[in-house]
């Protein structure tokens, strides 16, 4: 990999699962600082994609690059450090712990880096008021609506400061207003933040947040698009 610009880089990426091939050479290039959406039918490959490009899935073949170096290379326990230090991820419902409040959901990861507790709740109180979470950090999931539940995920993410965030059907599971709130919070923080963001969506209107969008079929990425007209941030 070559150039300072890029953070993220698979080259001709495979990846099968049992007799199911989910990547057949999948290239993709992105630059620091820059927000991708990956797009593509169902069961095209997108989101085996991003769990490649993020260290959750080791490819049969090629090379995942990041920051400058193999990812794709490194051990398991190495893969792990780095996604809990370097990497945030949404998920579609969240994943939040249930039997955890909302700041306790927030801190977890710096607690697992071994951020003192004190510390680690500051931050985790300060996330809860930069996304308009105030009084809801001792409230559960199963306490808060969905949406709100989904800015506790987006601030469990980003506590950590990460190089790159890895958003996998962010709104899926919200109301198209609902998400829309969740997304404008996305790319605001994110830019301000400078955070790489990898966005997989069915949905052309979350896609056109991102600068740029890809689509993935049959395991390969088929196109490379600028989104100029109609990008909506």
């Amino acid at each position: 990999m070559s150039g300072n610009d890029y953070i993220l880089q698979a080259n001709n990426v495979k990846k099968t699962f049992g007799q199911t091939p989910a990547l057949q050479g999948a290239d993709l290039t992105i630059r620091r600082g820059e927000m991708v959406a990956i797009m593509g039918p169902s069961g095209s490959g997108k989101s085996t994609l991003l769990h490649c490009l993020a260290g959750i899935f080791a490819p049969d073949s090629g090379e995942v690059w990041f920051d400058g170096k193999r990812l794709d290379t490194l051990s398991e326990t190495a893969r792990t450090e780095l996604r809990r230090t370097a990497f945030g991820f949404v998920f579609q419902f969240g994943q939040l712990v249930p039997e955890l409040t909302a700041a306790d959901n927030i801190a977890l990861p710096l607690l697992l880096d071994k951020v003192q507790r004190k510390e680690a709740y500051k931050r985790a109180a300060s996330w809860l008021e930069r996304l308009g979470l105030e009084g809801l950090g001792n409230r559960r999931s199963g306490e808060i609506s969905g949406g709100q539940a989904q800015r506790v995920a987006l601030a469990r993410a980003l506590v950590i400061q990460p190089k790159v965030l890895f958003a996998d059907e962010p709104t899926g599971a919200l109301d198209s207003l609902t998400g829309e709130k969740v997304m404008d919070l996305m790319v605001d923080i994110a830019r301000e933040e400078g955070t790489t963001v990898v966005l997989v969506t069915h949905d052309a209107r979350i896609a056109s947040y991102a600068e740029r969008a890809v689509t993935v079929r049959d395991g390969k990425v088929a196109t490379n698009t600028k989104q100029v007209a109609g990008a909506i941030k």
